[in-house]
């Protein structure tokens, strides 16, 4: 079972994701902030993270590229989950080393298609 960190400041959006995780048998953790999210993933060592961009202290293109930039994280893959929709987002996403970008409001569908490929590439 695959174990998925929640980085998101908004409670409502966390159970939404960790609804739809647990109904598909993921296991999920959550943090609140980039700079929990951070230690968290230190810590924990999941194998994805969902990251929220907006939050308050570390944003998450920050959390984001202290995560793919650290010896002790950067094999784990982030997906950046936000409500910015500009393309300038998303490059700035992927240049912190963001492996996909997903907008809020969430289709289930789209989003565990996302993490399916982001895990299968990154165990090749």
């Amino acid at each position: 079972m695959a174990r998925v960190l929640i980085v998101d400041d908004s409670p409502t959006e966390t159970m939404k994701m960790k609804s739809i995780l647990s109904r598909h048998g993921f296991e999920v953790l959550e943090a609140e902030n980039g700079e929990d999210g951070v230690a968290k993933a230190k810590q924990e060592k999941p194998d994805l993270v969902l990251m929220d961009i907006v939050m308050p202290g570390i944003n998450g293109f920050q959390a984001t590229r202290q995560l793919s930039r650290n010896n002790i994280t950067s094999h784990i893959p982030v997906v950046i989950v936000t409500t910015k929709d500009q393309e300038t987002d998303r490059v700035w996403g992927a240049r912190q080393g963001a492996k996909g970008y997903l907008t809020k409001p969430l289709e289930e569908k789209l989003l565990m298609n996302t993490i399916k490929d982001v895990l299968a590439s990154a165990t090749i």
